[in-house]
């Protein structure tokens, strides 16, 4: 990347020429062959949910009542 700060802008604006050029080919080629043009982002790959058993759930409800018994015992309305 250094090399682009060394540049000048006729040659900068002749890189972007080439590129725009390209670009172009690749989505008449992609045309010609009937595959859709390559996006310039790849999408993500979607996030996978993690799963909880349902013997871990019934552990935490158990926690979380035991915890709120516990603070309603002492008189309190906040943990």
């Amino acid at each position: 990347m250094s090399n682009l700060l060394s540049l000048t802008s006729a040659q900068l604006k002749h890189a972007a020429d080439i590129k725009d050029k390209i670009s172009a080919l690749e989505k008449e080629l992609a045309s010609i062959l009937g595959s859709p043009a390559k996006a310039s982002t790849p999408t993500p790959a979607p996030k996978k949910k993690s799963k909880m058993s349902a013997a871990g759930r019934a552990k935490i409800s158990a926690a979380a009542k035991a915890r709120w018994a516990k603070v309603k015992a002492a008189g309190k309305k906040s943990l």
